[in-house]
């Protein structure tokens, strides 16, 4: 029977802001491993299960980045459904479970598998998934749940009876509660992971949820492909309700089951759950990247491009990016995301982008920026062009670091080689594309009276911006 892994990619990146944000959410950064991201681990794991190609839900900002960490781990035939809004899981379940059955019969299982957690004990897991299998072939309906280690307050909980039978579903307790679950032996962390026939999880929304069964299908039904992603309906997707499968299906359906995943587990929903997950020094300390700590313990410090020096504190986790440092009680780590609905109500970008941004072509770097101007490092891959576009308050001038420029300037086009230099006035069309087979590497000084991104007239692009 084939199996299809279904992985949940959505988010805002709040959790982990600084190193997450809105355009860089937490699964597509390396938090555990120095060569992988969260998302990557997430697929790289299914490949010996010997499963079919997988199908990526993912934010639309988000789909240039998720294809190319996909084709960068040898991915090459993904399908990657953009949701134009987060509607919760059950929505985005539904969407994949429509794709699934456009090209496989009714018997193909869904592996649905979150991008942000952490599996260590593939043995482990994989036992499970063989398990999941023989039930979900009868039509059932399978959760797995992660055996608790803590009292943990952070998850919801599921009651587990005999033969995988789920006896009750409960939300996040107080830490009184929690203990309890611990102690009696008879309740799992719920994972958010599931195993099923895709026919059998439709045919359940529809009997529990057919609101949601309905404003998916519609949504679906206009269906179309832009490069390697696969688009719906964005008006009718949003008016779709915002569910979660566990609301909408597992707890009212009496086709539940649960697998107990015994072994190493994390969703790395938060700084604190990192440094619980996290290798520790002899002053139970997790540090990582140019970090001093003298008379310090019991801290996460994260340092991407300068040195931290911590000295005789505790219980703090302290990261540092190039444009913002977050400093809070370790207790506290599920508050960052009151500090990042701050940024945006201020009308600030640091919840949005990183200095580096990516792009399909390529980053751009910004180094200096002031009222009247901006200074970005840009580098393009080879063969890659960025849109034809015009700006209306601000001109621009291009300096080549390394490789070749194709340039073009109103109706006039030019070359660019290492130290060469062109200026972009203000409202002319103009293009630039490396035609090289190295990286374009140049600087871009822009001035004028507003600098912002949205500053942007796009006549043509290949990526359909």
């Amino acid at each position: 029977m084939k199996i299809v892994p279904v992985i949940l990619s959505g988010g805002v990146g709040s959790r982990l802001w600084p190193l997450s944000r809105e355009y860089f959410a937490k699964q597509c950064l390396p938090l555990v491993d120095k060569e992988y991201s969260l998302l990557q681990q997430t697929v790289l794991r299914t490949l010996s299960l010997e499963v079919a190609d997988p199908v990526v839900v993912c934010n639309e900002d988000h789909r240039f980045l998720v294809a190319q960490q996909l084709q960068s781990i040898g991915v090459k035939k993904s399908t990657i459904l953009l949701e134009s809004k987060g509607r919760n899981t059950a929505p985005a379940i539904t969407l994949a479970a429509f794709e699934v059955l456009r090209d496989q019969s009714d018997d193909t299982l869904m592996l649905v598998l979150p991008a942000d957690h952490v599996i260590r004990d593939l043995a482990a897991f994989e036992a499970c998934i063989k398990q999941a299998v023989d039930l979900a072939k009868e039509g059932a309906l399978v959760t797995f749940g992660v055996e608790p280690t803590r009292p943990e307050t952070g998850y919801g909980y599921i009651r587990a009876g005999e033969r995988f039978s789920v006896m009750e579903f409960v939300e996040k307790p107080n830490l009184e509660k929690a203990q309890f679950y611990l102690d009696s032996g008879e309740y799992l962390w719920n994972s958010g992971m599931f195993l099923f026939r895709a026919k059998a999880f439709l045919d359940e929304l529809v009997a529990h949820r057919d609101d949601i069964f309905q404003a998916v299908s519609l949504a679906y039904q206009q269906r179309s492909e832009d490069l390697d992603f696969v688009r719906i309906d964005a008006d009718l997707f949003a008016q779709c309700p915002a569910e979660s499968i566990d609301f909408a299906v597992m707890e009212p359906t009496k086709k539940a089951k649960v697998v107990p995943y015994v072994g190493d587990w994390s969703d790395i929903g938060a700084w604190d759950a990192l440094y619980d997950y996290a290798d520790k020094d002899a002053d139970n300390n997790v540090l990582l990247g140019d970090v001093m700590a003298e008379g310090s313990v019991n801290c996460l410090i994260r340092s991407e491009s300068r040195l931290i020096a911590a000295v005789g504190v505790q219980d703090l986790v302290i990261v540092e990016t190039a444009d913002a440092v977050l400093v809070i009680d370790k207790n506290n780590a599920q508050n960052v995301k009151q500090v990042v609905k701050r940024i945006k109500a201020e009308g600030r970008e640091e919840h949005m982008y990183h200095t580096t941004v990516h792009r399909p072509w390529g980053t751009y770097q910004i180094v200096d920026a002031g009222e009247r101007h901006k200074v970005k490092r840009i580098i393009v891959k080879p063969g890659e062009k960025l849109s034809v576009q015009m700006h209306h308050h601000r001109a621009e001038h291009w300096v080549v670091v390394s490789g070749t420029a194709k340039v073009q300037i109103g109706d006039r086009e030019i070359s660019l080689t290492e130290n060469e230099s062109t200026y972009i006035p203000v409202g002319v069309v103009h293009a630039l594309e490396n035609p090289g087979t190295v990286p374009l590497e140049l600087i871009e000084v822009q001035s004028g009276s507003y600098l912002g991104e949205d500053d942007i007239v796009r006549f043509s692009d290949y990526y359909g911006r």
